[in-house]
């Protein structure tokens, strides 16, 4: 059985040190930055606004920030109410926003929501969602990823944020949605996102 040598120790602890170095360095440059992960106390809150324009062929195309990628199942046309569709798909790229006033360039806000919602009940509205949130300005940057149930007959629901990159490299949390604003045919709506996240580095 070979024996090794305390230069040949020494050299794979400097190889494993390097390696672990690299791929710190690889996954978004965390160095100088420590991790949190408190499940008491968020260490990072925000409220922004998500607004979804959805096409519906009266609109203009230069006006809507999401479209239906699927036509309405046999299912669904059977037992939905008018624009209830049962496995419709609509993907969106939104403008998302601190305050609540829609902004009027649609397409150069420096926060988006990009990512799909399908509708998965039968006799009435509600969604499953699964997106990121895309940061690009001087104060942020990087993404939080969002995926879950959104429960709309609920005042306000909760979905995970599963993950994100750039300045919320690995976090994780829950963003609590409500319905701020939405047209009778839900075309336009406004939902407010609390966002808290309890693992993030600081």
């Amino acid at each position: 059985m070979a024996t090794w040598s305390k230069a040949s120790l020494i050299v794979a602890a400097a190889v494993v040190l390097v390696g672990l170095s690299s791929a710190s360095g690889a996954h978004g440059g965390r160095r100088g930055r420590s991790f949190v992960s408190s499940y008491g106390e968020p260490c990072k809150e925000m409220r922004l606004y998500l607004h979804d324009i959805i096409y519906d062929y009266s609109n203009s195309t230069s006006n809507s920030t999401s479209a239906a990628a699927t036509k309405p199942t046999a299912l669904s046309t059977a037992v939905s109410r008018s624009g209830y569709f049962f496995g419709e798909v609509v993907v969106f790229n939104d403008p998302v926003t601190e305050g609540k006033a829609l902004p009027p360039a649609l397409e150069e806000t420096a926060v988006r929501a990009q990512g799909l919602y399908l509708y998965d009940k039968k006799e009435a509205p509600n969604a499953w969602f699964a997106f990121s949130i895309v940061f690009n300005s001087t104060g942020r940057h990087g993404t939080l990823n969002l995926m879950g149930a959104d429960l709309m007959s609920e005042k306000t629901r909760d979905v995970s944020v599963v993950g994100g990159t750039g300045d919320f490299f690995m976090a994780r949390g829950v963003a609590t949605l409500r319905t701020d604003e939405a047209s009778s045919d839900l075309s336009y709506f406004r939902l407010q996102m609390d966002i808290k996240l309890y693992e993030c580095y600081a």
